[in-house]
């Protein structure tokens, strides 16, 4: 089967992450093609052998994008069309029924009222289920993400849920990759590192984690991400009087070294539809505080402690892990059943299998004579 992968950009990022792990295990012949900002996992998926295409599209009003993207698919006469984010579904299933492929969706990031780190409206709510009648099935990343897709009004029997999935090995913890990552951002090798991981936006919360710094006397905030709130939160921190105890390393690659080189991890986000993050600090052997994460919630699992409502119950939560750490003389924790439970693998097989349900072997253009 042929597969073409549309997403919004390959900026680093928990979607454009999924997308790379995905395609390395999927049995299919598959291309991507991004329609902005191609960024860093664009070549890391390039290494992997996908070929990935780029549009530019100016605005998300650009048509333009619709015309490009159903001539690739029917110049590349693909079975099928997986379309990830918001921009690339509204766009990329209306360009796959005018092709005449079936389309699936996988919704990463619709928050409660937020989509991709930005407030929606009526009209890009409307818009939304308008082009979502396009495509054959919706994959929710969690039950949180499922519920509100049906309350913006697409049809039960529209969604599936495929949670997200990771690759524990890509996040062992490695002692010489947390003595190299702290000597590149100056960190003591014998400090205190509390962690974040995300975009650097006022929904994702990081001034909470600033201010909770102030009531951890000694230790180090190291943030992993970039965007708009950066030059704010370092303001933040300089004003509340720890801005030589807060390292903002900016977007990398891959975050595996730096959660090597942190000693607790938090997630202060309440607007995360899957909270990835937090997994990946599991498998890492980091304690973890969260605010929002699906996969533990809905489980019931206790492998990281949830964050109230109070505000002093970040800096408390994280004064307990501090000491819990020293207890354990710096040693790192097991990873938790739930980290497996979630192996990327299995959101492979789950994917496949919706394939096969949507396009079935006679129905694929690999076993035909003639192009679409």
């Amino acid at each position: 089967m042929r597969v073409l992968h549309v997403i919004t950009g390959l900026a680093p990022g928990g979607a454009e992450h999924q997308l790379r792990l995905l395609l390395r295990r999927l049995p299919h012949d598959c291309e991507v093609v991004t329609l902005s900002n191609p960024g860093a996992v664009a070549a890391a998926i390039r290494a992997d052998g996908t070929t990935v295409h780029e549009l530019t599209m100016s605005s998300n009003r650009d048509v333009s994008a619709v015309v490009k993207l159903r001539r690739l698919i029917r110049d590349g006469r693909f079975d099928l069309v997986h379309t990830h984010l918001y921009r690339a579904c509204v766009h990329g299933r209306v360009a796959a029924r005018l092709a005449g492929v079936p389309a699936v969706a996988t919704e990463h990031s619709l928050g409660d009222g937020v989509i991709e780190g930005r407030r929606t409206s009526t009209a890009v709510r409307a818009l939304y289920l308008a082009t979502e009648r396009a495509g054959r099935v919706t994959i929710a990343v969690s039950g949180t993400v499922a519920a509100r897709l049906r309350a913006w009004g697409v049809p039960a029997r529209r969604i599936s849920v495929i949670p997200n999935g990771i690759d524990a090995a890509e996040f062992r913890y490695d002692p010489l990759r947390r003595a190299a990552a702290r000597a590149r951002y100056g960190i003591a090798p014998d400090a205190v590192v509390v962690g974040g991981v995300g975009r650097l936006e006022p929904g994702k919360r990081f001034d909470h984690l600033i201010w909770a710094l102030t009531q951890v006397p000694g230790a180090t905030l190291l943030l992993v991400g970039d965007g708009s709130a950066r030059r704010s939160l370092r303001d933040q921190a300089h004003r509340q009087g720890v801005g030589g105890r807060v390292v903002f390393a900016g977007s990398v690659g891959h975050v595996r070294d730096l959660l090597c080189a942190m000693d607790v991890f938090v997630s202060p986000s309440g607007h995360e539809t899957f909270g990835l993050a937090v997994l990946e600090a599991l498998a890492c052997g980091l304690p973890a505080l969260y605010a929002v994460c699906p996969p533990l919630e809905e489980s019931g699992d206790e492998s990281a402690r949830r964050l109230s409502r109070d505000p002093e119950s970040l800096p408390r939560a994280l004064r307990a892990e501090l000491a819990g750490l020293a207890e354990r003389g710096g040693a790192r924790r097991p990873v938790p059943a739930i980290v497996g439970r979630y192996d990327i693998a299995r959101l492979a097989e789950s994917v496949g299998c919706l394939y096969d349900r949507i396009v079935p072997a006679p129905e694929r253009a690999e076993s035909k004579g003639t192009p679409r």
